[in-house]
């Protein structure tokens, strides 16, 4: 028994988590995967070169069901516990932003192909790759998928994926979706295929009886912000002087500081998300890389701050539709937040879908693209 298991049934004993029999098949074969990967030659020994060739790596596995369920958790425990040094975990968002990058400056060298040399840079020396929350709502994405993991695959990779759906309805009703088939035909071919739709939600039950909508700014709200962050992201006590940051690339080569951001989970300003110059490349970049944003400091809007209220409306709209947990401080609640003036009409379909995402209904969808 690897680190994996016994890491688990100590949370559980801990009362951390609720006996969950699908949780529990999916942790064992998350440890007999950390045992297989540890027990593949390293790269290099007598024993890798005896083979002549890669050596076949262990199948993947796919972990897929409602939100909150304890996915991202397990991969985690996976991530953190496996003994090997080839490793790397990313949102599946993320990665498909980068790979698109690679693939524009390959098409810029004239390479044959640029699916190929991509996935030959992004499989060198990686044994292991998780991803987290893979949704597929993009055609370019969809067009290369098949090529792009079967080509990394080739490489000796082993995939482990989290997602809200089954194989079968990722990019479901997509444009041109029957060049998308083959990659759902590889998912069940090279990895397991695992629910977990277990009776605790686990994210709205760390979220307590939280209002989401907290009136008005100032520290009882931070406070009570800070703590539903930290229930959150289930981040040790001793470690909270060290929140991680992060910078999330936008398309087009730019990025947007993310100042806390952990397991999905990101906290931001007002000011910084509404008071810059920023428009939906940049809101949809962050509603599909976390399925929480926290956001303080939300002024009173009307027409003396016109653009910044333009800017929240967008906001929103970007967040509502990817099914993003929103909590927020604010000096007005939502029907109150733009009650005068030019634009205040409106703003009540914003104030609408406000009071929608603070919904039970709301809260307990999955993260991703209506």
């Amino acid at each position: 028994m690897s680190k994996v298991l016994t890491r688990y049934r100590e949370l559980v004993a801990a009362g951390e988590l609720r006996a969950d029999p699908e949780q529990a098949a999916a942790a064992e074969r998350l440890d007999a995967l950390a045992q297989q990967l540890e027990a593949v030659p390293r790269k290099g020994s007598i024993l890798w070169r005896a083979l002549g060739r890669a050596p076949e790596p262990p199948r993947g596995v796919y972990m897929w069901g409602g939100v909150g369920r304890g996915k991202s958790m397990l991969m985690d425990l996976l991530f953190d516990n496996v003994d090997i040094r080839r490793k790397r975990r990313v949102h599946f968002h993320e990665f498909m932003l980068e790979v698109h990058e690679r693939l524009n400056v390959e098409r810029q060298k004239d390479t044959a192909d640029p699916v190929v040399a991509v996935a030959d840079a992004l499989a060198d020396d990686i044994r292991l790759l998780a991803f987290d929350e893979m949704v597929v709502n993009n055609p370019a994405d969809a067009m290369i998928l098949s090529r792009l993991f079967t080509e990394m695959m080739g490489h000796g990779l082993t995939v482990v994926a989290t997602s809200n759906r089954a194989p079968n309805d990722l990019y479901k009703d997509g444009l041109n979706r029957q060049l998308f088939l083959p990659f759902i035909a590889l998912i069940e071919g090279k990895m397991d295929v695992l629910t977990l739709n277990g009776p605790v939600d686990y994210r709205l039950d760390r979220l307590g009886s939280i209002n989401t909508w907290l009136v008005p700014n100032g520290p009882e709200a931070t406070a009570a912000l800070s703590a539903a962050f930290f229930r959150l992201t289930d981040y040790p006590v001793e470690d909270r002087a060290r929140v991680p940051a992060c910078d999330l690339p936008i398309p087009g080569g730019r990025s947007i500081h993310v100042p806390k951001a952990l397991k999905g989970v990101a906290v931001f300003s007002f000011k910084r998300l509404c008071g810059e110059a920023r428009g939906a490349p940049d809101y949809l970049a962050i509603a599909h890389r976390f399925h929480t944003v926290i956001l303080v400091g939300i002024p009173r809007l009307g027409p003396e701050n016109r653009n910044e209220a333009a800017r929240f409306v967008t906001l929103v709209d970007a967040l509502y539709e990817n099914r993003v947990k929103l909590l927020a401080a604010a000096d007005a609640k939502p029907d109150d937040l733009y009650i005068a003036g030019d634009g205040a009409f409106e703003f009540e379909r914003t104030a609408s879908r406000l009071h929608e995402m603070s919904s039970d209904e709301y809260l307990a969808e999955g993260h991703g693209e209506r």
